[in-house]
This record gives C-alpha cells, sequence and structure tokens, in this order.
C-alpha cells in the first residue's frame, strides 16, 4: 500500500470517529462539535469537497453515510440517536439533528450531493425521513480504490497515452494544455490528421496536467436530452474521481443531427472536455478554444519509421523512403505496422512492411469504394507503343514523387499539383480498367473503383462530403482511385440555373480541387471526352487514347487471351481478329467458349467460339456483315 494511500486511510478512519462522535452525542442529548479547520483530512476526501464545492456540512453528510457501509457500529449508532431501532441508516433528519453547521439547502436536488449523485435518496415517506445511500463509486473512491463507474463502461474507454508524438504535435498539445491550466476551462477544438493523431496529443496534453484521459464516440452520445444530461453529470463526477479528460470523436461521416448533440453534451460537461474531428467543429455554443493538429510531415514519419525499426532500419536500403513517399502514417499506424512485420525473414521485411501499410489503410475504403484485385500485367495489355510509354511515364511518376517533392523541395514551392491524375479515354471494353490493374500491379498498390451511386447525392452538400471521405481514407493508404464512367460525376460545369446547379458545380470546384492536392493517383476513365469539363484538362498530367483496336492489335489479343493452362485446337487467331470486336467483348468471347468446351469435355475449338461470337454479337444488337466472319460463325 502506497503511503498516500496509507495516509488516506488513517485520516478517514479519524474521520470517521468523530461523525460517531456526534451520532453518539445526540443520542445522549448533547451537540455535535464544529470541526477544527487545522484537523487533518483524507486527502481523497478533501479533493472531493474542494471539486464539488461541499460545504462542511455537506462532507460530514457524505461521511456519515460512508460510516454506515465501512463500519458496523455506525448502524446501532444511527439507530440510537434517531431513538428508533428500525432507523439503521442515516437519513438528511438525522444529519441535521446530528451534525454541526446544517443547512437545509443541502436537501435540495441541484446541490451537489444530489445533483453530482454522491448520495441516494431510498423509498420512503418523506425526503427528509428517506434513508440515505452513498454511491458505491463514491464510497470505493473515499477507500482509495479506483475503477470506471459501470454506468459509464461501454460508452467511455480509457486512451492510454502515446510514448511519443511528433515534434509538429509537441506544440498543440502545450497549447491545449495551457488552455486548460486557468481557473475558467474551455472546451477545446481539436481538429486535422487523424483519429490516432487527436487522441495521442489530447492524451499527452492530459499527462501535462496530471490527468488521464477517456474517450466517447460521437455517435454514442444520447439523442435524448434526459439521457445526455444524466451522461454529463455522471462523468462531471468520474472526471473528478477519476482524475480525467475527456475526448468526444466527432466521426467523419457525422451529421448535423450528431454534432449539435455532441456540441450540447461538451458544452455541460466540466473539466477539461476535447472535442476531436478531422475538419474544424464548430457547434460548441460556450467558450473554445479551437486547434488545428498538422499532418505527420514526411521528415517526422521518416524518424519514426527509424526509430520503429531500430537496427533493422539501415539494412533495408532506402525502403524507408518509399514508405514514406507512398503512406501517409502516423506514429500508432507506423508502429503496428512494423509490429506485423517483425517476424518476417529479414530479407523480405521490406516487401512484409509494404503489404502491412497497405492493409492499414483498406478498412476505411472498403466501405467507400470496392477494390479490385489486380491480376493483369504488361504482357496482358494490348496498345500502341506510344500509349504504352505513357503508362510507364505514370509508373515513373508515382515512384519518383517521394524524391521530386519531398527531397528535392517541389513540394514546399507548391501543394497545388502534387497528385498524378491520368485520363483514359477510349471506348467501352478498349482495356482502360485493366491497364489501371497493370499500373497497380506494377506499383504494388491497392487499386480501389469508385461506385458513382454511393457517391453521388440528390441532397445538396452529400456529394462534396462523400468525395471527402474517399480521398481522405485514401490519402493514408497511397490507393490508387480508379473513377469509372467519370463523365457521370466529372461532367461540365453548368450554367446556374437554380441552387442545384449552383452547388453542383461547388462539388465539381471541390472534386478539382481535391485532385491537385492528392497525394496518389487517380485515375479517370471516360468513353465520352467532350463530355469532360475543360477544367479537368488543364490539371491532368496524363490523357492516354485507348483506340478501338484495328485486325493486327485483335489478333494479338486473341493470341493473349487464353491462359496456358487452357487447351486450345486449332484456333485461327487470323479468322477470329475478322471480327470487330473490342478486347473486353474478346476476352468474353473466349471464357463463353470454354464454358462450351468444358461441358464437352473437349479442347476449345472453333466451333465453340463461334456460338460463343454469335451470342456476344446478338447481345451487342450487332448483325455480322463481314463476308469472312460469316464463314467460320
Amino acid at each position: 500500500m502506497s503511503d498516500l494511500l496509507q495516509e488516506n486511510q488513517r485520516a478517514l478512519g479519524s474521520e470517521l470517529e468523530r461523525i460517531a462522535a456526534a451520532l453518539q452525542a445526540h443520542a445522549d442529548g448533547g451537540e455535535a462539535e464544529a470541526g477544527d479547520p487545522e484537523r487533518e483530512r483524507p486527502p481523497l476526501l478533501e479533493a472531493l469537497v474542494s471539486a464539488f464545492g461541499l460545504s462542511p456540512f455537506e462532507r460530514d453528510v457524505l461521511l456519515l453515510c460512508a460510516g454506515v457501509e465501512l463500519e458496523a457500529r455506525f448502524a446501532s449508532l444511527c439507530a440510537s440517536a434517531a431513538g428508533d431501532e428500525r432507523a439503521r441508516r442515516p437519513s438528511f433528519s438525522l444529519a441535521l439533528s446530528s451534525l454541526a453547521e446544517p443547512h437545509w439547502s443541502a436537501l435540495a436536488p441541484a446541490a451537489p450531493l444530489r445533483h453530482f449523485r454522491l448520495v441516494e435518496l431510498d423509498q420512503g415517506e418523506s425526503v427528509v425521513t428517506s434513508p440515505l445511500r452513498i454511491d458505491e463509486r463514491v464510497l470505493h473512491h473515499l477507500a482509495g480504490v479506483g475503477y470506471l463507474d459501470e454506468r459509464l463502461q461501454g460508452l467511455v474507454f480509457p486512451v492510454a497515452p502515446a510514448q511519443r508524438i511528433p515534434h509538429s504535435h509537441e506544440a498543440v498539445a502545450d497549447a491545449l494544455a495551457e488552455a486548460n491550466a486557468g481557473a475558467a476551462v474551455p472546451v477545446v477544438a481539436l481538429s486535422g490528421a487523424d483519429a490516432d493523431c487527436r487522441r495521442a496529443v489530447a492524451a499527452s496534453a492530459c499527462a501535462r496536467l496530471g490527468l488521464a484521459l477517456h474517450a466517447i464516440r460521437g455517435v454514442d452520445v444520447p439523442a435524448h436530452a434526459t439521457e445526455r444530461d444524466a451522461l454529463a453529470r455522471l462523468w462531471r463526477r468520474e472526471a473528478v474521481l477519476a482524475r480525467s479528460g475527456l475526448l468526444v470523436e466527432v466521426e467523419d461521416e457525422a451529421d448535423a443531427d450528431l454534432r449539435r448533440r455532441v456540441g450540447v453534451l461538451a458544452d455541460s460537461l466540466g473539466g477539461v472536455v476535447v472535442v476531436g474531428a478531422r475538419e474544424p467543429f464548430a457547434d460548441v455554443r460556450g467558450q473554445a478554444v479551437r486547434l488545428d493538429l498538422p499532418r505527420v510531415s514526411p521528415a517526422e514519419q521518416r524518424a519514426i519509421w527509424t526509430e520503429a525499426l531500430g537496427e533493422h532500419a539501415a539494412e533495408l536500403n532506402g525502403a524507408v523512403d518509399a514508405l514514406v513517399a507512398h503512406f501517409d502514417l502516423g506514429p500508432r499506424a507506423i508502429a503496428a505496422a512494423c509490429a506485423q512485420a517483425a517476424a518476417v525473414a529479414d530479407g523480405e521485411l521490406a516487401a512484409a512492411l509494404w503489404d502491412s501499410c497497405r492493409r492499414h489503410a483498406r478498412p476505411r475504403l472498403d466501405d467507400l469504394a470496392q477494390r479490385i484485385e489486380a491480376l493483369a500485367g504488361w504482357e496482358d495489355l494490348v496498345l500502341p507503343q506510344a500509349e504504352l510509354e505513357v503508362l510507364a511515364e505514370v509508373v515513373m511518376h508515382v515512384r519518383g514523387r517521394g524524391r521530386v517533392y519531398e527531397d528535392w523541395g517541389f513540394a514546399r514551392k507548391s501543394a497545388r499539383g502534387l497528385g498524378v491524375s491520368v485520363l483514359f479515354e477510349g471506348p467501352s471494353g478498349t482495356g482502360k480498367t485493366m491497364a489501371a490493374e497493370v499500373l497497380a500491379r506494377d506499383l504494388d498498390l491497392d487499386l480501389y473503383r469508385i461506385d458513382l451511386s454511393q457517391v453521388v447525392s440528390k441532397y445538396i452538400g452529400e456529394t462534396e462530403k462523400n468525395l471527402r471521405r474517399v480521398f481522405d481514407a485514401a490519402d493514408a493508404g497511397g490507393a490508387i482511385l480508379l473513377f469509372d464512367e467519370a463523365d457521370a460525376l466529372f461532367g461540365k460545369r453548368s450554367e446556374v440555373k437554380d441552387s442545384h446547379d449552383r452547388y453542383a458545380n461547388i462539388e465539381v470546384g471541390y472534386l478539382l480541387q481535391r485532385m491537385e492536392a492528392y497525394r496518389g493517383l487517380a485515375i479517370l476513365t471516360t468513353n465520352r471526352r467532350d463530355a469532360l469539363d475543360e477544367a479537368f484538362f488543364r490539371r491532368l498530367r496524363f490523357v492516354v487514347r485507348f483506340p478501338f483496336p484495328d485486325r493486327e492489335e485483335r489478333v494479338d489479343i486473341w493470341r493473349r487471351i487464353f491462359p496456358a493452362e487452357a487447351p486450345v485446337e486449332g484456333v485461327d487467331e487470323g479468322a477470329l481478329a475478322e471480327l470487330s470486336l473490342a478486347g473486353g467483348n474478346i476476352r468474353n468471347v473466349a471464357l463463353f467458349a470454354a464454358f462450351l468446351a468444358a461441358d464437352e469435355d473437349e479442347p476449345i475449338a472453333m466451333r465453340h467460339l463461334a456460338r460463343a461470337a454469335r451470342t456476344e454479337c446478338a447481345k451487342l444488337e450487332r448483325p455480322v456483315t463481314e463476308p469472312g466472319v460469316r464463314e467460320w460463325l
């Protein structure tokens, strides 16, 4: 047992002896003596008295209720002092008549004893005669036993302080602690970075103030005012008992009603309260301090990686620079990636770290877009040589962005135009999505197709919010974003005729801005170039044309379309190429023919391909007019 706890137990026993003497004096017909201001008090009790502004009488009521729970003799003392053998628990009536410096206001529901549920009233005939009971959490606290109130468990969770936070975040933690060091403690609205970094900064600031930190998710804040008020009272008490600050975490997708509820709760809480959100939080109505948390800089990320990897960092031969260039991770995510890769052999550590970083961002993006498994390689792509060279240049720009932007200082010149934006234009089935797969496989990055049905919303402002979530989630993982059929979302900005047109133009403008600032690769595909807003072309770094394949290219596609394991017999690629189909349709024909052959347990032959081709042409509503094609069909 610590010295402080021993001192508290000794002083608490002395105070209970004083309350017992007051009860005995009342039973004997005497009066209680006023407390000695110089008397040694239990430290935990004194902290509680100071925090809640308890009067000497209210303090003694609390001690009276605690005595009944801690010492058996108090039950008989209460009965003797009340003159009723059945009254073996204290009441306000007994407290008013037996304790020194009594006052009626201590009984009020708004007074600290009842407002903060330090004591509870059991069922009785009247308020003054109802038995009093000390709250169990408060009783254990006075005895030196600490734990989180069970009514808060499941809502509030502890946040452990980080061992180290980046230098740029130290300044924000200092400002947060300084804002809460005075007599008037404001709500702090902390925005920017990611949730892990906001937690680390809030915990670091609380540690500077000698406090722990707990957090509650915004979605768990009660919607009903009565429940919200009960939570606020309970936390204000817990903040004193546990010596803790509270971080209220506002999710990125929080709507206006949820933000309002969080603001109302934050205004009603006492002590150190931090509202953490990615975007600046303006729903706090009372006194507030707003702090912005910068993203962890590449130099800081490099230092964190080096420290986390220890002696292995020097053995990775530049792999750390590649990780910093492609992934935007905070300290906690970096530590997790290193821990996941720790069991891998040294020779494979770099690859394991890369895979860990990719997996880190997937949970956030998987809810917003469709992840495509990149299986196609350069050997599967049939394009004119000029277009293949442009695609190779795209890879070069993505790989070299860390050195050019950070090491050579181009990012410090301007934050605009740092992203690599590419337009793939051409008819359907000409290989645009396959080319995106090729780039993702070559760069070893995740590829996500943006589902426009989930992004575009008829409600004003919702599309912009959805786009923000997509880009914010993709930033951390260096993912490749594929906006398929982009003309549906990136169309020409319209003439403003009403508020919906105005907001649609704002969304397009916002999208252009985010594409310029996005650190990764964004690919837009369209089969209608003329439908795109001209402003896009000024911001696109590359434009790759995917022409309809000519006969020689179709021959090449047919030669590559069948896997090496597929049994093929008598297939004439030259004859097949006479059929004017794009690469996507050629794949459909080959696959359908493979199923026909498998059903007959025979190799894939021209007759299977003929039947499959007729089906594909019928689906496209295209009559077969070429004489050479009609022969083998």
